[in-house]
């Protein structure tokens, strides 16, 4: 029982974890990205296209990280060369990626609410000792959680993207490009959000249903803000959303509504965000 949740915790965390760590890019530099939530389903439907075209999961990967790497590009473009409303562009990239996606789903495949065939190709899974059966990518997450530490706290880059975030008029005046900066930071969030969609249609199950991120993209941003930004509190975090969404699952063998186990994670995030603005309030 507990490696079954410890298995199912994982599991859940990783999609979480993946765009929380997209997330953290922008966030450093004040940019609001609520696009994650559709760059994660554009990144599902791409993953599952290249992966059934192909017939294999390589192509998958590759189809669903540049897809959403698009989506940063299209973000960046409107709010950062023309200067649009960030939150609006949010709500315009999440919506034309649940309208694009379902529109192709049945058009191409000519189905509803959900494409399964055989042809789809997973990813690998990795059997280790406690963890039980996992898709590679979730171990794949922890290491680039500490490779997302060291980039934006021990390189120039980071260095210069947080500098930026801190004051821009100023990071401006000795020579920075906040506007490059915002420009990378965001294609790098659309490619770690579209490795968490692919997750979602190639890891986590296999196959791509309409609207399947299913909030994920918003407990991502809410791991953000909970963490101020520091990715490997965001694994914690994750971890932690992820561990009430594998109970959840494990609850519905105990004859327990699926209605009210499948809202655990998020009354979670409701309750961490309670206790993180009680936390906020006492220290101001």
């Amino acid at each position: 029982m507990i490696l079954e949740i410890i298995n199912a915790s994982l599991l859940a965390a990783t999609p979480i974890l993946l765009a929380a760590l997209g997330g953290l890019y922008t966030y450093h530099l004040n940019v609001f990205n609520i696009a994650l939530e559709g760059m994660m389903l554009l990144g599902a439907f791409l993953g599952v296209l290249g992966s059934y075209l192909s017939g294999t999961w390589v192509i998958g990967l590759i189809f669903g990280a540049l897809g959403a790497l698009g989506a940063g590009a299209v973000f960046a473009f409107f709010a950062v060369y023309l200067k649009t409303d960030e939150f609006v562009t949010g709500i315009a990239i999440n919506m034309l990626s649940l309208g694009g996606s379902t529109y192709a789903l049945r058009q191409m495949f000519h189905v509803k609410g959900a494409f399964i065939h055989p042809d789809i190709q997973s990813l690998p899974l990795w059997n280790l000792p406690f963890f039980g059966k996992l898709p590679w990518l979730s171990f794949a997450a922890l290491g680039l959680t500490a490779l997302v530490w060291i980039h934006l706290y021990r390189t120039p880059f980071g260095l210069r993207l947080r500098a930026a975030g801190e004051d821009a008029r100023a990071a401006d005046s000795a020579g920075l490009n906040t506007a490059r900066l915002k420009i990378r930071a965001l294609l790098l969030s659309g490619a770690l959000c579209g490795l968490s969609g692919v997750f979602l249609s190639l890891g986590y199950v296999t196959l791509f249903a309409e609207n399947m991120s299913n909030g994920r993209g918003w407990i991502a941003l809410a791991v953000i803000i909970l963490v101020r930004g520091n990715p490997l509190n965001a694994l914690l975090m994750a971890l932690f959303f992820g561990f009430f969404d594998g109970l959840g699952l494990s609850l519905q063998k105990v004859n327990i509504p699926s209605q009210f186990t499948q809202m655990l994670p998020y009354l979670a995030a409701l309750a961490a965000l309670y206790f993180y603005s009680r936390t906020k309030r006492k220290t101001l």
